[in-house]
Parts: structure tokens; C-alpha cells; sequence
């Protein structure tokens, strides 16, 4: 820091640094910024006194919490590959339903952001998601689970299921 309360060059690429690589990069840096009066913590102890990573209540916000718990599942996925999807099949609204097609002629309508039938849901829903289809995150990644498994990657649907 400045002597004026201000980030240098320096300070300011290590701080964006950190924000991106999380805890663990934070106690690796200490001893590499000069900070020789403190104690660097393990990684185990940084681990259980992190906080956990806060998503925006948005599009966006879903999509990056989707694809954490992608990445845990071994769900391969992008992004722009998810975003495409949802704004083909609901614009974005967590709350959409079909009324209208095969499917809700059957008495099963796709629904939520990537429009899915609850038996598809149920069927790959991920384990650490909600049981509501209508659940953004939870709608997000069990369509995109459904894709991996019978498309190789939601990245590789580019027209409805």
C-alpha cells in the first residue's frame, strides 16, 4: 500500500491475484509480500476458516454456482455453452413451463431455465442441489448432468434436447 491509502501497481496485481486464486493463495502469498510477523496458516486450517463462495441471485450468478458443482461432479460444461442453452429454451426464467408441447400433452412439462421434464430431472439431478426443479442451480445442473450423459457436454446441444 501507497502511503496514501492507495493500492500500488504492486499491491494491486497481488490483491486481484488473490480474489482469483481464493484462501489457499492468500497463505502461500503471506511470506512472499513481507509478512514476517505473521503466521501463515496450514491449508487444512485455511480450508475449514474460509468462507464459502458467494453467487449473485442472477443468470450469471447461477451459471458460475452450476458449474462449481459441475466441476466437483465431473459434469463437463461451459459457460457460454449453458448461457446459449437457457436463453433458447426459457430467456432466463427460472419459472418458465411448456404447456404446449409433446411432453406437457403427456402430463410432464419441461420446466425452469433449461426446460426439463421432472423424470429427467430426477434422474440426473446432483447430489448437494435442491429437489426443486424450479431451483435455478439445481435445474441448471441436473440438465447439464442429462447432457453430459447423452450428448457428451451441454456445450454440444445446439437446438431443444
Amino acid at each position: 500500500m501507497s502511503v496514501h491509502g492507495r493500492p500500488t501497481r504492486r499491491s494491486a496485481r497481488l490483491m486481484r491475484a488473490l480474489a482469483v486464486g481464493g484462501a489457499s493463495a492468500a497463505v502461500l502469498a503471506l511470506p512472499l509480500v513481507g509478512a514476517t510477523g505473521a503466521v501463515a496458516a496450514t491449508p487444512a486450517a485455511a480450508q475449514t476458516t474460509a468462507t464459502a463462495v458467494s453467487y449473485s441471485d442472477n443468470l450469471d450468478g447461477w451459471i458460475r454456482e452450476s458449474l462449481a458443482i459441475m466441476r466437483e461432479h465431473g459434469i463437463p460444461g461451459s459457460y457460454n455453452g449453458i448461457y446459449r442453452n437457457v436463453m433458447r429454451e426459457s430467456s432466463g426464467n427460472p419459472k418458465a413451463i411448456n404447456l404446449w408441447d409433446s411432453n406437457a400433452a403427456k402430463g410432464i412439462p419441461s420446466k425452469g431455465l433449461l426446460q426439463v421434464i421432472q423424470p429427467t430431472f430426477d434422474a440426473y439431478h446432483v447430489p448437494g442441489t435442491s429437489y426443486d426443479i424450479y431451483d435455478p442451480v439445481a435445474n441448471i445442473t441436473a440438465a447439464c448432468n442429462y447432457a453430459a450423459d447423452r450428448y457428451g457436454s451441454i456445450d454440444n446441444v445446439n437446438g431443444p434436447y
